[in-house]
This record gives C-alpha cells, sequence and structure tokens, in this order.
C-alpha cells in the first residue's frame, strides 16, 4: 500500500457542463432564493424553477429531495459567486458576508456578456488557493497545480500535453504536497508502457486497478471524474482538449506560466474566500504580464502570418494592454475557426456519428481508448445546431464566414457552449446563387408545431426580405409531428404590411437528412447545389399532398435520390 489517494473535484457529478452555471446563475440572481438557498423546501423550489426556465431537465419529477439545488448552490459558492458557508473555526459568516448572498464578484460573472469575459471569471476562480491540502493548514487550486504538471511536461518532452488516463492516475489524484518531479516521472513511465502495450484498454483497466488499491471508493472514479474535472478546467480558457485529454492553449501559455509559479498557500481560509468571492486577481492584472502575454501573442500572430493591428489602442494601464490583448485573442480565434471549417469536409463521418447519437436522444461513441465522441443527453439542442452547422461547413463552399453562419457559442475546442437564443433562425448558409437556412429542434411533441410553425417561418420571412436571393428554409428534427408539416407545406406568412408571402420550408428527419448527407459524400457530389436539389424536389409535390402524405413523399424521396447519388459513381 501506498500514499492513500483522495481525487480532487472542481466541478459536480450532477452539474457536468460549467456552460450551463451562467444561465444557472442569472436564473437565481432574478429569484427569491438569494440569500435564502437553505433547506429542504427551498431546495425543491430552487429545483423546479431551473426545471421551468428549462436549465435542468428533471423528467417525471424524478427528484424529490432538492439534490439538484444544493448541487448548484455548490458550484455558485465553489466559483465565488454566492458567499460560501464558513465553519466557525475559520471565523464569523458575519465577516465575509451573508451566506448564499450573491458576492461583488457574482455580480461580475452576471455582467459577462461574451464568452471569453466568462472564461476569465472562471479563471479568476480556480485560480484561488481554496482547496485543503491533508494534514496540513494549507490550500492549493488544482488549475495552477494540473498548469505546473503540464509545464515540466513540456520542459522535458517538448509537448504540455497531458492524456486522459495521465491524468486520471496522475493528475486529480494528486497535489502540491507530491513531488512535482517525481509526479512528471510517474507520467512518462506511464506513457512509454502504455505505448509498448499490445492491448491499450486492457493496460488501463490494469493500471487503475494498481492505483485502486490506495483509493477507498469506486475505482470507476478515476476516469469518470477526469472527464468532469477536464471539462471544467478547459473553461478557464488556459487548457484546451487534446484527443481526450488536454494541452495549454498556446495563446495563453505565458499566463500560464505566470499562473503555475504559485500552487498553494497557508493563508487562512477565510481570507481565501474573500478573494475569491471579490474577483481575484490574475497575473494579467500587472502591467509588465500584461505586456508580456500581449507580446508573445503578437510573436505567435507573425509566425502564423496572421493580420492584426491594434495603433489605435492605447497600452499604457493593465486594462487597456487586456483590451488590446483580447482583440487579438478574439482574431485568433476568428482565423482558428475558419482553418477548423475548412477541415470538416474530411470529417463526414464523425459528423455522420454525432447524427446516429443525437438520433438515440445522446450517449457516447468510442472509437478507441483516445478517440470518442458524446452527446449528453441534456445537452442535445446545442449538439442538434453544432452538429448541422458542421454538416454545412462540410458540404464548403459557403459565401458568409462560418462564425456567421451559427448562432449560438462555441468553446475555445469548437464544441458548443449552449443552444442558440431566440429572435433569429439556427444556421444562415449563404451560398452564390441561394441561402438555406437552417432550423433545428429536438422537440418531438403534439407541441412542436405551437413551438417551431411561427419562429421558423419569420425567421425565412425575414431571410428573403434580407438577401437579394432565393432563400429555402430546411426544418430538421428527431421526427417530425404532421402538424408541423402542414404549417410548412403551405408555408404562408404575412410580411409588413400585409405583404403575402409564401416561404420554401421542407421538414426533414435528422434520419433522412443524416442519409443524404452520407449519400452525398460517399458519391463525391457534396455540394450545395445537390442539397438544393433534394429540398426542390420534396417541395414539388407539397399543393397537390396532404400532410401525412407529403411526409411520405419526402422520406421516398430522400430514399431515391439517395440510391441516386451513390448508383451515379
Amino acid at each position: 500500500m501506498g500514499t492513500p489517494i483522495d481525487i480532487w473535484l472542481v466541478g459536480n457529478t450532477g452539474l457536468r457542463n460549467p456552460n450551463r452555471i451562467k444561465d444557472g446563475f442569472s436564473v437565481f440572481a432574478e429569484s427569491s432564493f438569494v440569500g435564502n438557498l437553505r433547506g429542504r423546501e427551498n431546495d425543491i423550489a430552487f429545483m423546479n424553477l431551473l426545471n421551468e426556465k428549462g436549465i435542468i431537465q428533471n423528467e417525471g419529477g424524478k427528484d424529490e429531495s432538492g439534490s439538484h439545488a444544493r448541487k448548484w448552490r455548490l458550484m455558485f459558492s465553489k466559483n465565488g459567486l454566492i458567499y460560501p458557508k464558513l465553519d466557525k473555526k475559520y471565523g464569523e459568516q458575519a465577516a465575509l458576508g451573508k451566506m448564499d448572498d450573491i458576492t461583488p464578484f457574482g455580480r461580475v460573472f452576471l455582467k459577462a456578456d461574451t464568452y471569453p469575459a466568462v472564461q476569465e471569471c472562471f479563471l479568476r476562480a480556480m485560480s484561488v488557493e481554496q482547496f485543503p491540502l491533508a494534514g496540513e493548514s494549507s490550500y492549493f487550486s488544482p488549475l495552477r497545480w494540473i498548469l505546473a504538471i503540464m509545464l515540466e511536461l513540456e520542459k522535458r518532452t517538448g509537448s504540455s500535453e497531458l492524456s486522459r488516463i495521465e491524468f486520471a492516475l496522475w493528475g486529480h489524484t494528486t497535489n502540491p504536497k507530491y513531488s512535482l518531479s517525481e509526479v512528471v516521472d510517474n507520467i512518462l513511465d506511464l506513457r512509454m508502457r502504455r505505448a509498448k502495450a499490445p492491448a491499450k484498454k486492457t493496460f488501463d483497466r490494469q493500471e487503475i486497478a494498481v492505483r485502486a488499491k490506495d483509493y477507498d471508493k469506486k475505482s470507476d472514479n478515476f476516469l469518470d471524474y477526469s472527464d468532469m474535472n477536464m471539462r471544467y478546467l478547459r473553461i478557464s480558457g488556459v487548457l484546451q482538449r487534446k484527443g481526450r485529454g488536454l494541452i495549454i492553449s498556446p495563446a495563453k501559455h505565458v499566463l500560464a506560466e505566470a499562473l503555475a509559479k504559485s500552487t498553494a498557500n497557508d493563508k487562512p481560509l477565510i481570507e481565501e474566500y474573500r478573494i475569491l468571492c471579490n474577483g481575484a486577481p490574475l497575473p494579467t492584472d500587472n502591467e509588465d504580464v500584461a505586456k508580456s502575454v500581449l507580446n508573445d501573442l503578437m510573436r505567435q500572430m507573425k509566425e502564423r502570418r496572421i493580420a492584426f493591428d491594434i495603433s489605435d489602442l492605447p497600452l499604457d494601464t493593465p486594462t487597456e494592454i487586456n483590451i488590446a490583448r483580447r482583440r487579438l485573442e478574439s482574431v485568433i480565434a476568428q482565423t482558428d475557426e475558419i482553418q477548423y471549417a475548412q477541415a470538416q469536409c474530411n470529417q463526414w463521418k464523425e459528423i455522420s456519428d454525432y447524427m446516429t447519437l443525437l438520433i438515440k436522444g445522446g450517449g457516447k461513441t468510442v472509437y478507441d481508448e483516445d478517440n470518442a465522441i458524446e452527446v449528453p443527453k441534456d445537452e442535445t439542442p446545442a449538439y442538434l445546431e453544432w452538429t448541422l452547422w458542421r454538416a454545412s461547413l462540410a458540404i464548403d463552399h459557403l459565401v458568409n464566414m462560418p462564425y456567421e453562419v451559427r448562432g449560438f457559442k462555441l468553446d475555445s475546442d469548437f464544441m458548443p457552449v449552449s443552444a442558440a437564443g431566440g429572435g433569429k433562425g439556427d444556421l444562415y448558409c449563404e451560398f452564390e446563387d441561394f441561402t438555406i437556412l437552417t432550423e433545428v429542434t429536438m422537440s418531438t411533441s403534439s407541441r412542436q408545431e405551437a413551438m417551431e410553425g411561427e419562429p421558423v417561418r419569420r425567421h425565412v420571412s425575414d431571410a428573403v426580405l434580407k438577401y437579394d436571393k432565393p432563400v429555402y428554409g430546411m426544418f430538421i428534427a428527431v421526427r417530425i409531428d404532421t402538424n408541423t408539416a402542414e404549417t410548412f407545406r403551405h408555408g404562408i406568412w404575412y410580411a409588413k404590411d400585409d405583404v403575402k408571402q409564401r416561404l420554401d420550408i421542407v421538414p426533414l428527419t435528422l434520419a433522412q437528412f443524416q442519409k443524404y448527407f452520407v449519400a452525398m459524400f460517399e458519391a463525391d457530389k457534396a455540394t450545395p447545389q445537390t442539397l438544393c436539389d433534394l429540398l426542390l424536389e420534396c417541395e414539388s409535390q407539397r399543393d397537390v399532398l396532404e400532410a401525412p402524405s407529403w411526409k411520405k413523399y419526402i422520406d421516398h424521396t430522400v430514399s431515391e435520390k439517395s440510391k441516386g447519388l451513390k448508383t451515379a459513381v
């Protein structure tokens, strides 16, 4: 037996997606639960409020104890958005702030209106050393510790990459009480032995079993908690996805170095909480560090031949320097997204696999031990939009930029943060001769028409008025309700001044679109016109068929045209 293992948690398994915290906290901030989020009655009431606002899905009222609410409260307090409960041995609650009341940092978080601004808030929270070191009066930051490990790996190997199994066994199972050098020695030893192993899955299972001898909980936690912890660490913006593991973001490398210089300290916990709740300082709040990060960013952009101009911006204070840095980061993000878009035509099989998971309502496909895709069951709406966006990029020939096509936000790994807000269409794909406006929904009930009929027609109508070229609407759902098909079959909309429009909107199931999408690529005919041909053919019989028959005709047309593409090869 070796040193007892304790796995630290920066997130919560009941709230695996940190991107949802912002929406949940906004609901909390407008509720009567501010400063009053304790007790079973309030737990249940707040949980019901989150469910009512669509933040969580408590299907069939499965959670009757309000445990969802307690998990959200924990993440609010751990990130300094509300005042945490302070044990009396650390000081008086009044000296910190009213329990569960919104903190000054929580107010800043509420005002964060861009994804980079939200990321910076999480970065500030995660930089605080609030995790206790067993047997000591010191506290550490998991983010800072992981960065220290990855920078040491980079020093020895040339890359900061940390794989999933390496993180599982030697990342979140260690802390600054361990020797950094020995931890990295163990990672490199694991890496070398694993590279020689003929069966990686068997090897990983055996290695977990060995480490689990010093762990008094379920061995499944090594990997389960890894996925959740890495997802939370990535929202800091300093880390990115690499396969199923992590790598330091090139644009944040200098910042990562500054953060890793200190991983733990012995300040009283109440002091750490005060820093957390008021907004922890970052190295980039210092003028010299801010300039260093900005200069490194400009160096990277010059090496990549990315054009930029910050000559109009003053650079006299840390705030001004960081404003310039964020402008450059935005340019880099858009450049990276364009490159990501160009690569999608070679990713069509993976895109199709995501469609398969969405049709099933979520799940995971594991290609091998180091490569897998997943659609979390409670994030299917966001993943549906994202998957269809990728499909549009794969078909290519877009006139507009990839970031102009979508209305939803992406993280630094180009994964979906959340579904697009209301008020406009989901995907605007502008091609040379026409525009396709794609609308998607996971709704399959009889309420589908009530929820989608009006907004989809309005969005297509607005697009018809905006674009000086034909506009086709494509409505995609896992299942098409017949009443929805009937609404789009008529496609009537009255624009301003009662101008009557006949809109072209074709309802397709996701399985139908997937069938045609795959057929286009297998036949090497994935072009906008090939997709448009399908929409026009499906639309051709809408005036002579009733909705049930039109749905059958669409299904038959998709099948026949898919076969036609394949036989024409």
